[in-house]
């Protein structure tokens, strides 16, 4: 059997495949049967002057997801999806599929997460957990290419990173213990051991929200360096982040066409250097004090709103006037259907033009109320980002709004910690920064944040033996997903999504 992946290697020749059924369509003695095994897609063709009786009526009861084998010749066509047909002379059926739940029809997001093991099925779902998958395998040829050692952290842990708020409490034989929210800590004990290291496994944050950034379980990458600084950790993630991109563009193609993704700010980025700015300037630009490249934030979100509701205008004239030649009564069936497809994704259009004309004001508001000393929510990433290409890392906060363990600057106000926000609106998607190694103050920010001095004691023990400057961040995987296949929600960026409200299927 040859997987659709390798047709191109076949072409010419005859040989077997195996799949499940898309779709099919009829057409004058002939079967057009798209189908999908999971390494790709393919048009098949089954011509009843080619085959017997019983083959041709094999393939015409095909029905929609229903397994099947097929013998044909390979023949390239670039008009063709995946740029290659199967000319069938043999079919079967292995098995049924009935009354298949997902039609071509729009369904409701949450009927589509409820039949998420189905949906998965589909084109569009395939290319995102392709692209998942390239970028995993781009993470870790980057951090084993840059001389890291993959360091497993405990899921089951007896401290908090961040405090205890946003933990799911489990009983560990009688013992309270949580699910991690971070291997930062334990990272630190095994870069003290190996130098460089990373983790890459699952995170759970108990957070009862259900924005599109949110997940109750996702995976996480977190690098730690023994001997670094937090410039060199700067420098470490436009690194890994652009290789990473990189790659992932090289290989994934295919797969970003498939969602309709333009990729030219991917593709910018990956040869740009981003952009740093200290938390007192980036308060600056957000706030519309500073201009970048001669547009202020608030003059670039006044004329954003200005030209969505131009756009918004355009779309209801062009609407206006499909409608109307559709009523006249001047123009045939097919063109009839041709101009309502058209007038229904326009209406699509639109609504999400106008869910911009409802945000651009919100963000606004914000951006002009924002108090210095605060940290930046959603809309205040968003607008920041707005007036870049290329991802923003904002370092040096108000050590305030920063975890207990992040090392001061030499004032002794700020944090030496980095968010990088992703452009298109996308946020934060790596934070990090530089460890604190003073011991006597390790033990007073504890006790400040009110934390169980026991369960630090190990943590603790690594600034009295041998402490190092070090650093490290972590990356949210499926942020990075939702980010570089620009989907609008994070629910889709992983096989089964647990969230607040859902732990089914």
């Amino acid at each position: 059997m040859v997987d659709i992946k390798d047709f191109h290697r076949h072409v010419g020749e005859t040989v077997g495949t195996q799949g499940w059924v898309m779709n099919t369509r009829s057409s004058k003695g002939l079967e057009f049967i798209i189908l999908r095994d999971g390494s790709g897609f393919a048009q098949c063709i089954v011509d009843a002057a080619n085959v017997s009786e019983q083959v041709f009526e094999t393939a015409k009861n095909f029905t929609q997801e229903c397994s099947v084998k097929l013998t044909g010749k390979i023949v390239a066509d670039e008009r063709q999806i995946g740029g290659f047909e199967l000319h069938v002379t043999d079919a079967e059926l292995v098995g049924v599929s009935d009354n298949y739940p997902i039609s071509n029809k729009e369904h409701g997001v949450e009927f589509l997460m409820d039949k998420r093991h189905l949906w998965l099925r589909s084109k569009r779902q395939w290319a995102i957990m392709k692209i998942r998958n390239r970028i995993i395998f781009a993470i870790h040829n980057f951090f084993q290419n840059e001389g890291f050692v993959q360091a497993d952290a405990p899921l089951f842990t007896g401290n908090a990173a961040e405090g205890t708020t946003t933990l799911f409490n489990v009983d560990f034989y009688g013992e309270d213990a949580y699910l991690s929210q971070s291997g930062q800590l334990y990272g630190e004990a095994m870069a003290m051991a190996l130098g460089k290291i990373y983790t890459f496994g699952p995170t759970f944050r108990a957070e009862k929200s259900k924005t599109r950034r949110h997940l109750s379980e996702f995976w996480m990458i977190e690098p730690e360096m023994a001997f670094y600084n937090n410039e060199m950790n700067m420098d470490l993630i436009e690194k890994f982040l652009q290789f990473v991109v990189g790659d992932v563009l090289k290989h994934c193609k295919f797969e970003f066409e498939a969602i309709e993704r333009d990729t030219a700010v991917l593709e910018n980025l990956v040869s740009k250097s981003f952009m740093r700015l200290t938390y007192d300037n980036a308060v600056s630009i957000l706030k519309g004090e500073q201009a970048v490249d001669g547009k202020t934030t608030i003059e670039t979100l006044e004329a954003d709103l200005a030209q969505v509701h131009a756009e918004i205008n355009a779309k209801q004239a062009e609407i206006a006037e499909k409608e109307a030649t559709i009523a006249s009564g001047t123009v045939k069936k097919g063109q009839i259907n041709f101009m309502q497809n058209k007038i229904d994704t326009l209406k699509n259009e639109i609504k999400e033009l106008e869910t911009q004309a409802e945000n651009i004001p919100q963000w606004l508001n914000s951006a002009k109320s924002f108090e210095y000393g605060s940290d930046f929510g959603g809309s205040d990433e968003t607008v920041l980002t707005r007036m870049f290409d290329v991802p923003v890392m904002v370092y040096n906060w108000p050590h305030e709004i920063k975890a207990f363990y992040m090392k001061r600057d030499v004032t002794g106000n700020f944090a030496k910690g980095v968010d990088v926000l992703a452009p298109e609106g996308y946020g934060e998607i790596v934070g990090g920064g530089e460890r604190e190694t003073n011991l006597d103050f390790l033990v007073g920010k504890i006790e400040e944040h009110k934390l169980p001095m026991e369960a630090f004691e190990w943590y603790l023990d690594l600034r009295k033996y041998g402490s190092v400057p070090h650093a490290g961040f972590g990356l949210g995987l499926e942020r990075m997903v939702a980010w570089l296949c620009k989907l609008k929600h994070i629910r889709e960026t992983i096989p089964f999504p647990r969230m607040y409200g859902r732990l089914k299927p």
